[in-house]
């Protein structure tokens, strides 16, 4: 019953408010504007006090081999070569790339491990600039997942299903918070240029079944960082502004006749882009920054669209209080040639990302903003291919994987859960992908089982029926 009345209020103030906006000349101008304006009355808002106001994600796609990152195993070096036990494998079924194989020979790592910081965190020589940062980040080293291949396992993560068109996390952020900046979107996607792998697509930040508006924005490198954003040539600031004002009037005239929240949508992302159109120029040009800030972030900070630059970015963007900002760096599918291939991944990410970490911190804005690195799924123990002396692959592993957490309530210096000692199954305190993204909302003030949108007659959440807050990593 008390659900019946709740989706009966739910309905009629919907219809209230429809008809107070058509009587209303002013009112779909009105409401546009608000939004612009920073005004939340179209969020949410938090169930409790927050510990982060945003978030900075840094997506490592095609699954980084935590076995030669973070996940110290010196059985897998003892014995290297030997058979996987079945009984560690149990039931769990393989990719089609190595399911075939007659042997699946354990694989070491060729890279050495030491402990670091006064947490005595488990690094590789792969990472030396995480080393610095150790006792600020917590490593969570039992993830899992139940999707074995790219597509379906990101697509989990980014939207808590297997099944694309859900909303993506920032997505649901913003639809649960709002934005805190009139000139820029609440959530905005950066990915690094060049890289190739695993492909990339729109709907991983895409809004689903939420207004348009909740969508992210990719910022592209180069002279033109959102498409379509600059005026044409011969086409001045106020006559953008002019023509700008004629196709809202010609929207307003139609949300009058259809009472469609698209349309409303429509005109304050028009807003928006012409807003853009100053404060996008603004962030991207890095020309204010001190030689120091490349000194830390490495010489990659200076060339646009690297992950170090997007990093840098990712920090600006973060200072003007956007919501959620969304990194993708490819190239961790290593399924051959893993110590070459992951050596260059390192160079390309460790520094950048450890920078970030240093920087929100000496600014004193770590406290406040949760930065995240990871991937969809890990890698086996086992080698995919030939084991030579200096060279092996690694294929998909979702049974466990490691991610860190950084700032934004996490307790620092600290190693969450733990797999056995082949690496392959998680023996203590397993974090599934739904716990973890019941966890980032929990740090952002949402009680995941609240943020809620009703869909086709059923209320969906990014956590689906599942998900629970990993505690013991809140400080």
């Amino acid at each position: 019953m008390k659900r019946l009345n709740a989706e009966a209020t739910e309905r009629l103030l919907g219809v209230n408010r429809r008809h107070f906006l058509k009587q209303s000349s002013a009112g779909v101008g009105a409401a546009a504007l608000s939004l612009l304006l920073g005004d939340k009355s179209h969020a949410l808002g938090t169930h409790f006090a927050p510990k982060a106001k945003r978030v900075i994600y840094l997506f490592q796609s095609g699954g980084p081999a935590q076995q030669d990152l973070f996940d110290y195993k010196p059985l897998l070096n003892e014995r290297n070569s030997e058979e996987l036990p079945p009984g560690i494998r149990g039931e769990q079924r393989l990719t089609g790339m190595s399911a075939n194989q007659s042997s699946l020979p354990l694989a070491g790592s060729r890279f050495k491990f030491a402990q670091h910081g006064e947490s005595g965190a488990w690094l590789s020589d792969l990472l030396p600039y995480h080393q610095e940062i150790v006792d600020d980040i917590c490593f969570i080293k039992s993830m899992n997942t139940e999707a074995i291949n790219h597509d379906p396992a990101i697509t989990m993560f980014q939207t808590g299903s297997q099944m694309a068109g859900r909303p993506s996390l920032g997505a649901w952020l913003s639809y649960g918070l709002g934005s805190a900046n009139a000139d820029l979107p609440s959530f905005i996607v950066l990915a690094s240029a060049g890289q190739g792998g695993q492909p990339l697509y729109a709907r991983l930040w895409g809004s689903g079944f939420l207004d348009s508006r909740h969508q992210g924005v990719r910022l592209r490198s180069g002279a033109d960082p959102v498409l379509y954003l600059s005026n044409p040539d011969g086409v001045c600031s106020s006559r953008r502004r002019a023509q700008l004002d004629t196709i809202n009037d010609l929207n307003r005239r139609q949300f009058e006749n259809e009472l469609d929240p698209e349309i409303e949508s429509r005109i304050a992302q028009y807003e928006m882009a012409f807003r853009m159109q100053t404060s996008v120029p603004e962030v991207t040009d890095l020309a204010d920054e001190p030689e120091s800030t490349f000194e830390l972030y490495g010489e990659d900070a200076r060339k646009p669209g690297t992950f170090a630059a997007n990093c840098l970015l990712a920090r600006r963007l973060a200072e003007r209080d956007v919501r959620f900002i969304q990194l993708y760096h490819q190239g961790w599918d290593q399924h051959a040639n893993l110590p070459e291939q992951i050596r260059g991944q390192a160079k390309e990410t460790d520094q950048a990302s450890a920078a970030l970490v240093r920087d929100l911190k000496q600014r004193g804005m770590l406290d406040d903003t949760l930065v995240i690195w990871g991937g969809e799924f890990g890698r086996t123990s086992y080698t995919q291919g030939l084991l030579t002396a200096d060279n092996y692959g690694r294929d998909h592993h979702p049974r466990c994987f490691t991610t860190w957490l950084a700032g934004g309530g996490v307790k620092p210096g600290v190693t969450h859960g733990a797999t056995d000692e082949f690496g392959y199954n998680v023996v203590s305190d397993g974090v599934h992908v739904h716990d973890f993204n019941a966890t980032v909302l929990h740090l952002l003030g949402i009680d995941h089982e609240r943020l809620t949108h009703k869909y086709q007659g059923r209320r969906f959440r990014l956590t689906d029926v599942h998900g629970s807050v990993v505690s013991p990593i809140l400080a």
